[in-house]
């Protein structure tokens, strides 16, 4: 069997009625072998056994157990990512789910990319990926919407596809770097600076619906606005002097996203 050219990483805390979904639907990628990461946060549930029994059925899929206590996705993240020695490096998270073909169209889109290509972003899409309104929204995020925001992360930190090697160059996720929420922009911002970062019409996730409750992570309005109207020549200074200071005053750091403010797990998104 070839050497796995890809290894994915997930960082999870608690996650026990989601994280099963997640890794069958890597289960069930048509590409083979490739590794899986997964990295314990501090769970106090029943999620490590449920990892642990995953990754004891696998077959052409070779899985790391990890466990980082340092409270923080970032540190989980940043554990999990030094373990990384493929060609080729996945962010998911534990509560998305990846289609079949995630990794088999990511393999051809990077092997075909254009010189100076570092990676791909997948889209976010909804129950129905195929719907012309899903399609429409791939497109758009595609070929117009990178062209009139340039510098800028249209899309999540679960769908990253990237080579491995920029990748850790950049500094990856962080916790020195930026240990604050939206590490998914910033890391973008210093990603870019090593080649293109491209998206495509047939990259695409399915997200957990409790990601609508994301209101205590988020930028105000006004910041978002600033992070748009600036140039990617700024966006040093947007990050690093206008925006650090304000998430360090309202505590801001990475460790808010450990604050599940839902009171009842629902349902794992269906595979579409």
């Amino acid at each position: 069997m070839a050497a796995p050219r890809w290894t994915i990483v997930i960082p999870y805390f608690n996650e026990e009625a989601w994280l099963p979904a997640t890794l069958d639907s890597l289960s069930r990628q048509t590409l083979r072998p490739f590794r899986v990461v997964l990295v314990d946060n501090g769970s106090t549930d029943n999620t490590p056994a449920l990892a642990r029994q995953w990754a004891d059925a696998q077959q052409g899929i070779a899985v790391t157990l990890l466990t980082q206590p340092t409270p923080g996705q970032v540190h989980a993240l940043e554990m999990g990512i030094s373990a990384v020695e493929t060609e080729f490096i996945a962010i998911c998270d534990a509560d998305t789910i990846y289609p079949p073909h995630y990794l088999e169209t990511a393999t051809r889109r990077l092997d075909t990319a254009p010189t100076g290509t570092i990676g791909y972003i997948a889209h976010d899409t909804g129950p129905n990926p195929h719907s012309p309104f899903e399609r429409l929204g791939r497109w758009l995020y595609t070929y117009i919407i990178p062209t009139l925001l340039p510098g800028q992360a249209h899309g999540g930190g679960y769908a990253h596809l990237f080579r491995t090697a920029p990748y850790k160059a950049s500094g990856g996720y962080s916790a020195r770097l930026w240990p604050y929420v939206l590490k998914d922009h910033e890391l973008v911002n210093r990603l870019r600076k090593h080649g293109r970062i491209r998206y495509a019409t047939d990259l695409w996730i399915q997200p957990s619906p409790r990601r609508a409750d994301r209101k205590g992570v988020r930028w105000t309005l006004p910041e978002r606005i600033l992070y748009h109207a600036t140039l990617p020549s700024q966006k040093d200074w947007f990050f690093y002097r206008y925006l650090q200071p304000r998430f360090i005053a309202r505590g801001q750091k990475d460790t808010v996203l450990r604050q599940q403010s839902w009171s009842a797990p629902a349902p794992p998104p269906g595979r579409g």
